[in-house]
């Protein structure tokens, strides 16, 4: 299947942020677009930006947040309020006698709590971390262990169910903040509710160094001990501006992101970049459910969208009949991250939704997007678009050690970013060479590999370790699943090399299918044929399995490194700690 290029009216077009892509590319200025952001460069904080200023302008009324609950309970939580309760939260830090640069780790699910501690400890000038709920208790250990975290919240259930045993372990940590308190306070434990409560909901932010350390981001893919990411506030700048140019973010949306807050979108994109373009959060308690999911985008009249290719490839699933039952027409644009995101899927978001899905590109190192579809440029189904006004990327090739810029359309290598925009990560915590390692020069190597075409727009390939080498071709795993996808019966599908004593290596894939489709013979044959029509025989897949369920990371990435670990009889290792690395 051949996915036609899906092309903008015009009309529509001129309506979005960034109407004219080419002109603004080429004219983007750091200096004169940081004096339209903020007030001062001297002093910048991320709290500020995104939530006393608006109420300083006069915005304090307008609803900051929407939190749904798992009950059908709404809680409306106002500029104002919110800039309040951050307030209570910063004047806890500076109670217990924290430093600048000090840690604050959150183990919460989407809860309001856990937005005012994000905000409130960058307001005071502390290092926020966030831990992925559904860690268990040895990766929550690591990294705060790592981090020398002097401050947790958390709920008291995950605290008796994933800290407690341990907490004596970790001498750093000297408070720990308990909220939905339903038994006796654990010892050493203190009541957040309570606490929050007495605190006083006035505080002055001071001046604060653009350069100050203000999130910790831990990254650790799939091997190895996590690394932290390291931000400063003057990341803040990015996160508001690409949220206007790739996400096309408008003062007053309804906005929702369905990241976890346990990882880097769930921060940059579920809390900062849309409260710093005073859009009013949608956060939903539950877990997915197509059904709750598509009411919530008709009931709040969701205008931006923000999800992963995991939560598309599940709406799938369940088909499009389910969309026509509610009213979308709120709806303006849909973005995806995580991975990469198939062309079908966003074929099948045209279909769907009467709008594609835009995919883009960044990483945790990277703090936010950096090449993406925006709202007024042609997408190229598969692509991850073009880099955004500020950003200057390209492909690296040649060995490691004498890495050059490629001038070649179509030419496979490492994605490289250049130094300057200000999310860029500013080392991995107590790592130096390994965060010099990332680097040739004024480029930052990000480890995927891609191409750029004619048109300027990059094509991820893999993870330089994921790409598969058989008879002198490098085989990208996801364009090999991306062409199984688009049999109407598949649901997922992961590949992989495995050794092949003449060719080096042979690509196999594992392949889901829909409730209601055989994996028979015939499927496999037609699967095959398709492959090898659309791949030619040299890069289809020579094998495919088929397998009621694929090993996902926590964040819903399809595991591959596992799968040929299985498929090799090799060593599993330990793999809780595997997670979303936001590529």
């Amino acid at each position: 299947m051949d996915f036609p290029e899906i092309k903008k009216d015009p009309l529509v077009a001129t309506q979005h942020n960034l109407v004219d892509y080419a002109h603004t590319y080429q004219h983007f200025d750091w200096q004169s677009k940081k004096r339209e952001l903020v007030d001062n460069d001297q002093s910048i904080n991320i709290a500020y930006q995104a939530v006393d200023r608006h109420v300083h302008a006069g915005f304090g009324e307008q609803t900051a947040i929407r939190w749904l609950g798992k009950d059908e309970q709404q809680i409306d939580i106002s500029y104002q309020m919110l800039m309040e309760r951050t307030n209570r939260f910063a004047n806890l830090l500076r109670r217990f006698e924290l430093q600048r640069n000090d840690t604050v780790f959150a183990l919460c699910q989407r809860v309001p709590n856990l937005y005012y501690a994000m905000l409130g400890t960058v307001k005071f000038g502390a290092v926020f971390s966030p831990l992925f709920s559904a860690f268990g208790p040895e990766p929550i250990h690591s990294r705060m262990e790592i981090g020398e975290g002097k401050v947790l919240v958390t709920s008291e259930a995950l605290y008796r169910k994933k800290v407690m045993a341990w907490r004596h372990e970790l001498s750093c940590l000297k408070w720990v903040l308990l909220y939905d308190v339903s038994h006796e306070l654990p010892e050493g434990c203190l009541d957040l509710d309570a606490l929050m409560e007495q605190s006083d909901p006035h505080f002055a932010i001071g001046d604060t160094d653009p350069e100050q350390l203000a999130l910790l981001h831990f990254t650790s893919g799939t091997t190895g001990k996590p690394k932290g990411a390291m931000h400063v506030h003057n990341a803040v700048l990015w996160h508001q501006l690409s949220g206007y140019y790739a996400l096309d973010m408008r003062e007053g949306d309804n906005y929702w992101c369905t990241a976890d807050p346990g990882w880097v979108t769930g921060t940059s994109y579920g809390i900062i970049a849309p409260l710093c373009n005073r859009l009013t959060l949608i956060i939903d308690q539950a877990e997915f459910d197509a059904q709750r999911w598509y009411q919530i985008l008709s009931e709040q009249r969701i205008n931006i969208w923000y999800t992963a290719p995991t939560a598309i490839r599940m709406l799938m699933k369940v088909g499009e009949e389910l969309a026509r039952d509610y009213d979308l027409s709120a709806l303006r644009f849909i973005a995806s991250v995580g991975e990469p995101l198939n062309p079908e899927a966003v074929v099948w978001g045209q279909k769907c939704f009467g709008q594609a899905i835009h995919d883009n590109w960044w990483q945790s190192e990277t703090g936010g997007i950096l090449i993406a579809n925006i709202a007024t440029n042609t997408v190229r189904p598969g692509s991850m678009g073009k880099p955004l006004p500020g950003i200057d990327a390209a492909v690296f090739t040649g060995p490691d050690g004498d890495k050059q810029i490629s001038r070649q359309a179509g030419e496979i290598g490492e994605l490289a970013v250049k130094k300057g925009w200000p999310s860029m990560f500013r080392g991995y915590l107590n790592q130096s060479e390994k965060y010099q390692s990332c680097f040739v020069g004024d480029w930052y190597l990000t480890g995927d590999l891609a191409y750029q075409d004619e048109q300027g727009y990059f094509w991820f390939v893999g993870r330089a370790g994921d790409v598969i080498k058989s008879s002198g071709h490098l085989i990208g795993p996801f364009e090999v699943e991306s062409v199984l996808m688009e049999n109407p019966a598949v649901t997922e599908v992961g590949v992989i090399g495995l050794p092949d004593p003449v060719a080096g290596e042979i690509v196999k894939a594992f392949v889901v299918i829909k409730p209601g489709y055989s994996a028979d013979e015939k499927l496999l044959k037609t699967l095959m044929g398709h492959a090898r029509k659309r791949l030619g025989p040299a890069v289809a897949p020579r094998e495919i399995a088929f397998r009621e369920n694929l090993p996902k990371t926590r964040s819903g990435k399809i595991m591959r490194r596992l799968l040929k670990a299985r498929e090799l009889g090799l060593p599993e290792g330990d793999t809780s700690t595997l997670e979303s690395d936001e590529k």
